[in-house]
């Protein structure tokens, strides 16, 4: 096959490519060890001969790099290393020349090592892609190829054994591994019904799960394909050797004549151009940008190439789709209302058993509902989807219809408040009728990623001066966002057409990131000057047109990313400036007369391993970026994280027992209020107790000082006052018997009061704090 044989003779010529380094540092080492000795034995003309031939075996591949150069219409700093070789040749300075020998190709096998390095984890990534799948048909379990795999298999997943294709848990627990993904080292589990993404390995016992895409549609398969674009060494940042060779070369050139014209001798001329030797250029930038890119790699952002990951370093406009980009892009249910007389719980059952069979989003997130209250769904019959309106099935014998109901059918106070609260809270409602009659409303909505708010600061901070969102959804939600995270202006209402005009009219005006999630932002991404997808969840269209993946469904790597860009830049200019500088100052004293070819060819490779080991620490990223917590404030964080989202359903019944106080609705208003006040005082009080004794003192060092949390300590003072103001109003209620007149107007304050605190509390500390926990399944707000 022509295609394979050419990819064949493409890999072949890149291994010797990578060879020409070591072979050729072996070979400049011996010579000079050899010619060494010889020299100490007294056989110069040996030790001679023994230079020339390490210092003529650098000299033709350094000849062979300046021609293709030349061919390519670049004259690069490649040329001094080549008039040092041939002048140390002519001058009789063979020691130098061995030097410089071993110099040049110690640099290209320096380089070559530290782009393997650098470039591990990219690699890792197609070493660990999954080839076959264990597939069950009844009891019988057969191996077959991953291409045979096909939507709706039951597949098993081994101890150990990577996950092959995207699919939903069907057994009780499955519990993973998902730092190929994520680059979080935690273990999560996945109950019945959770999604599982390919490329996670199996850290517990086997488990089944139902395959929903196959092999070439499933998320690791996309990333493996944009790994395998993966590259460095085109990367603009790359060619600062040449950019600096419009000035470097012809100033080395002019300070060799003056030095040979003013002392009549060729020996300063060449010791010149030893010192000059580039290497700081040729091997500065190539390092710290493919060391920027394995970095970054590792936290869970895959960038196509060094020209992406330098772009985004200068880029000043951001453009950001809604859905899945600043939102989760997964509706999840906030609340299940109940016609009169139906119970919620109920109403649920029906609507998640009706939905299992549609694949819409909003039916995913109901069935994932139902799943993780543990209810019993029935089987539907006779299931009917009309695409826009709804789904309609039999179930336990009655008709049951999930979608939308016309506004004529819904009659009573109880669907207008449904209708009401959804429009104030942006949420959809999915309609739950039964036999023809609205039994109930299902509210979703698509909740806000955690990590956002904190991710536009970070973005901000990284030199970002305009950030744009553009979303097809409505104007209301949008705005909700936009105000949330401050952004500097919001386009509803757009089509995939509206994006690609505006990103490209951006792109015109400054270097723009665009990021989206959807099959429909491709063009967008494409226009941009940096397009980044959201392709944690598949390999999508999106992914497909981005410079960048992030890989993971955290937000806040692309604020990793600019930072890695930013820092790899900034290392690979400065160790670039650093060994130039060096360079000069022994350019003007070789100059001089005071630093003969071989002493200054053994400096400059001082300069070489220095500059080296500067661009390496791109590796390691800027340490003024990182704000470390210890691994038991960590496990702190994530355990009131997880507290925070058993406790914000149970926040919702301080409003409700004050709607039933303002409303005069519930029957029994006094023991309304001793449930909540039992809430306050043997849940919440405690969990903000606890967070104020244990994990604000733990967060006291990492954040700097104790002010970090002074404000955060000052709210749960006042929680504690309305608690326990709602406690006096409870006890002088129970004593007369009933909730006074002369009480509602106070207790109503108390009540609402608290519960917006609570919240904004809530999302304070979660941005604030909960971030820090290097946890990407920590629950979404």
């Amino acid at each position: 096959m022509p295609g394979a044989t050419g990819s064949s003779r493409d890999r072949l010529l890149a291994r010797l490519r990578q060879l020409i380094g070591p072979v050729l540092t072996v070979f400049a080492v011996g010579a000079l060890v050899v010619g060494g000795a010889a020299w100490l034995a007294g056989w110069r003309a040996v030790a001679d001969a023994c230079w020339i031939a390490g210092t003529v075996s650098a000299t033709g591949p350094a000849l062979v790099w300046v021609l293709l150069a030349l061919r390519r219409g670049r004259v690069g700093v490649d040329v001094i290393a080549v008039l040092s070789l041939v002048g140390t040749l002519l001058v009789g300075e063979y020691l130098a020349g061995a030097l410089i020998a071993v110099m040049f190709a110690g640099g290209r096998a320096l380089d070559s090592a530290a782009e393997r390095r650098a470039s591990r984890d990219l690699r890792a990534l197609l070493d660990r892609a999954p080839r076959f799948a264990r597939r069950r048909v009844g009891t019988q379990i057969s191996m077959i190829d991953l291409s045979e795999v096909a939507a709706g298999d039951t597949l098993v997943v081994g101890p150990g054994e990577v996950v092959p294709v995207d699919g939903r848990v069907t057994d009780d627990i499955a519990v993973l591994d998902e730092s190929a993904l994520t680059g979080e080292p935690l273990l999560v589990e996945r109950v019945t019904g959770d999604t599982v993404r390919s490329g996670v390995v199996n850290a517990g016992n086997a488990f089944e799960f139902k395959a929903h895409a196959t092999a070439a549609d499933s998320t690791y398969a996309g990333i493996v394909r944009l790994a395998q674009q993966a590259g460095a060494l085109n990367a603009p940042i790359v060619r600062l050797a040449d950019r600096f060779a419009v000035w470097f070369l012809p100033l080395t050139l002019l300070v060799a004549g003056a030095a040979w014209l003013a002392s009549g001798s060729a020996v300063r001329a060449v010791a010149v151009l030893v010192v000059a030797t580039p290497c700081p250029l040729l091997l500065a930038a190539p390092v710290a940008i493919v060391s920027g890119l394995s970095r970054a790699s590792r936290t869970g952002v895959v960038i196509r190439g060094g020209g992406a990951l330098e772009n985004l370093g200068h880029a000043r406009t951001l453009v950001m789709d809604k859905t899945g980009t600043l939102t989760m892009g997964r509706p999840t249910v906030v609340d299940v209302v109940a016609a009169p007389g139906r119970e919620a719980v109920d109403v649920l059952r029906l609507g998640a058993s009706v939905d299992q069979f549609s694949p819409h989003v909003l039916a995913e997130a109901i069935v994932t509902e139902a799943l993780s209250r543990k209810l019993e769904l029935s089987l539907p019959t006779d299931v009917v989807e009309l695409p826009g309106s709804g789904v309609t099935a039999t179930v336990d014998g009655h008709r049951v219809m999930v979608g939308k109901v016309p506004a004529g059918e819904l009659t009573g106070a109880w669907s207008t408040a449904v209708v009401s609260r959804a429009r104030l809270d942006g949420a959809g409602i999915a309609w739950v009728s039964v036999d023809d009659a609205p039994a109930g409303a299902i509210l979703l909505r698509d909740p806000l990623r955690r990590h956002a708010p904190r991710t536009v600061r970070r973005l901000r901070e990284a030199g970002l001066q305009r950030l744009l969102m553009l979303t097809g959804d409505r104007a209301e939600p949008t705005r909700e966002v936009a105000s949330i995270l401050g952004l500097d202006e919001v386009r509803a209402d757009q089509t995939p057409e509206d994006k690609f005009e505006a990103v490209r009219a951006e792109s015109e005006r400054a270097v723009t990131v665009m990021v989206g999630d959807g099959i429909n932002d491709a063009p967008a991404l494409a226009a941009a000057t940096v397009g980044v997808a959201m392709g944690a969840r598949g390999a999508t269209a999106s992914s497909e047109a981005a410079d960048i993946v992030l890989t993971t469904d955290r937000l806040d790597r692309l604020a990793d990313a600019m930072d890695i860009a930013r820092w790899s830049r900034r290392i690979a200019v400065q160790s670039a400036a650093v060994g130039m500088g060096l360079s000069l100052v022994a350019m003007v004293v070789a100059a001089l007369g005071w630093l003969p070819p071989a002493a200054g060819a053994l400096l400059q490779e001082g300069i070489d391993v220095a500059v080296i080991l500067n661009a390496l620490r791109a590796l390691r990223g800027n340490p003024g970026n990182d704000v470390q917590v210890d691994a038991n404030t960590e496990r702190m964080l994530l355990r009131f994280a997880a507290e925070h989202d058993a406790l914000r359903d149970t926040i919702g019944r301080l409003r409700e027992c004050a709607n039933r106080l303002a409303t005069g609705t519930d029957a029994l208003p006094l023991e309304s209020l001793a449930a909540v006040h039992t809430l306050l005082v043997d849940r919440i009080l405690p969990h903000e107790e606890a967070e104020e004794t244990l994990l604000y003192p733990a967060l006291a060092r990492p954040l700097g000082s104790s002010e970090a949390t002074a404000t955060m300590s000052r709210t749960h003072a006042e929680i504690r006052r309305l608690a326990d103001r709602i406690g006096t109003h409870l006890a002088e209620a129970q004593a007369a018997g009933a909730i006074q007149p002369d009480q509602v107007d106070d207790l109503l304050a108390c009540l609402y009061g608290l519960y917006a605190l609570l919240r904004l509390h809530f999302v304070q500390e979660e941005e604030n704090y909960f971030t820090l926990a290097e946890d990407d399944n920590v629950p979404e707000e």
